[in-house]
């Protein structure tokens, strides 16, 4: 489900009926007001004369249905204000994203829900994503949420380790990355969550020093060397024996400028199932490194 184009069909339509509203059914609205309580004063003066007047509340009854919106209009077009702030600041402000799995783990775990600067790359045309104002690039170590290449109705989140023109090798039996020749050390930091199995490093890409996890015993995963093309990024998941990322070609392999929805930025809620332990209440306001 495209949500992005759902949303701007809603803005759309909502919007015409608003300006609709404002420009036309408001005045016809008035006008049929204006007649009506003519009508209404003309019969009143007959009847004052008689000694029969109307009771004022009836004017203004009178007055009040004629004039309010009708009940389809006040389901429609008198959301356009909410609808367009929203739509606004999700196409070109922040977007929220839920992390399904655990291929960023330790960065981002299951459940958790993020922030997405959908700026910081440069201003795009929603549903289009055509970028229109220039502003940055990703850099190194960044975490960026992008479309599948082979599917673009789904999202992936995971760092950036290539860009445009690196040569990037992942050893899969030291379970190290090279870049242009010059392998990026991990420091050990110990096991993972009491696990003896599953080890946690340091690792700088950038400006980014962001923990790894690495599993021992694990199935090797995907390796190779992956020379990144001009306008397109090699990227990975912090979960190195865990994470279906740009080492396997035929599900993501290198991500084009043109798929990337914006950088991620922080969590601003977990929330888990019972059977899955329930919400981590500590993960509000997480920063992502």
């Amino acid at each position: 489900m495209n949500f992005a184009l759902i949303l701007f069909v809603l803005t759309v339509f909502t919007g015409v009926l608003y300006a609709a509203d404002k420009l036309v059914f408001r005045k016809q609205r008035r006008a049929k007001a204006a007649r009506l309580l003519a009508d209404f004063d003309a019969r009143n003066r007959v009847a004052l004369d008689r000694r029969e007047p109307i009771v004022e509340q009836e004017r203004k009854s009178l007055e009040d249905g004629t004039v309010r919106q009708p009940a389809w209009l006040e389901y429609t077009a008198s959301f356009f204000p909410v609808i367009l702030v929203v739509f606004l600041l999700r196409s070109f402000l922040f977007e929220p994203f839920r992390i399904p799995s655990g291929s960023m783990e330790p960065t981002l775990l299951t459940g958790d829900f993020i922030f997405v600067n959908k700026f910081a790359y440069g201003l795009r045309l929603p549903v289009l994503n055509t970028k229109i104002v220039e502003i940055g690039e990703p850099e190194r170590g960044d975490v960026i949420v992008f479309r599948l290449p082979t599917d673009l109705s789904v999202n992936y989140v995971k760092r950036v380790v290539g860009l445009p023109g690196d040569v990037v090798e992942y050893d899969t039996g030291n379970k190290r990355i090279a870049i242009n020749g010059e392998t990026v050390p991990i420091e050990p930091v110990g096991p993972y969550d009491g696990s003896p199995d599953i080890e946690m490093g340091r690792e700088q890409l950038g400006e980014h020093n962001h923990r790894v996890l690495l599993t021992r015993g694990a199935r090797p995963s995907e390796g190779g060397t992956y020379e990144v093309p001009a306008g397109h990024y090699f990227v990975m998941g912090d979960h190195r024996d865990n994470s279906q990322d740009g080492r396997y070609r035929q599900l993501v392999g290198f991500v084009p400028e043109g798929n990337v929805v914006g950088r991620a930025t922080g969590v601003w809620m977990n929330w888990r199932w019972p059977s899955q332990g329930g919400p981590q209440w500590n993960r509000i306001g997480e920063g992502i490194e």
